[in-house]
């Protein structure tokens, strides 16, 4: 939250949590908005360097929906993008999501970042994150909000269905060797 972020205790926050539970940093990571950056950007670089320099990895949530200044993606230290369940909303029928998600899957990309799309309801919705490389899904599709317990169930490795990768497979053949390549 924009008061915990603002919290000059955070890191030893962020440090106690992790000790008390045993839990790797590199099983953390955390979601800042656009907004709750650029609120005071030097200290949101010093904090999310530290926070990075930890192995704790770091998303921006709700991307496109605040600043989305290309130079956030430049100078601060951000793992993943999240793609705002308003751009998905309405895929694939408005082509204006689809250019806007198609963009910011590009740009992550490029970047060398996860992207991962909010808010996906509908096997429609699924097709085209897939079809256009998105990394990771999140929304009613895959499940409901749940009680710790029956989340733990969802997460055993018997009751999670299976699931094609989200990468599309390309198949290339190499014009004199029958060599191919796939694109995971």
């Amino acid at each position: 939250s924009p008061r915990q972020f603002a919290d000059e205790h955070l890191l030893q926050d962020v440090d106690e949590a992790l000790a008390a539970s045993g839990m790797s940093p590199v099983l953390l990571q955390l979601e800042v908005t656009e907004s709750m950056m650029m609120r005071n950007v030097g200290r949101a670089l010093k904090v999310l360097d530290s926070i990075q320099s930890r192995g704790i990895r770091l998303a921006i949530d709700d991307f496109g929906t605040g600043y989305s200044s290309m130079s956030l993606m430049k100078h601060f230290p951000i793992d993943t993008i999240k793609i705002d369940r308003s751009f998905v909303r309405d895929l694939p029928q408005d082509s204006e999501d689809q250019a806007i998600a198609q963009a910011i899957i590009s740009m992550g990309k490029a970047l060398g970042m996860t992207v991962v799309a909010e808010g996906v309801e509908n096997a429609e919705q699924e097709a085209f994150l897939r079809a256009h490389g998105c990394d990771e899904m999140q929304g009613f599709l895959i499940s409901k909000p749940l009680p710790g317990r029956q989340m733990g169930e969802l997460l055993r490795p018997m009751a999670l269905p299976v699931a094609p990768p989200l990468q599309p497979e390309v198949a290339d053949e190499d014009a004199g060797s029958g060599l191919k390549r796939a694109v995971v």
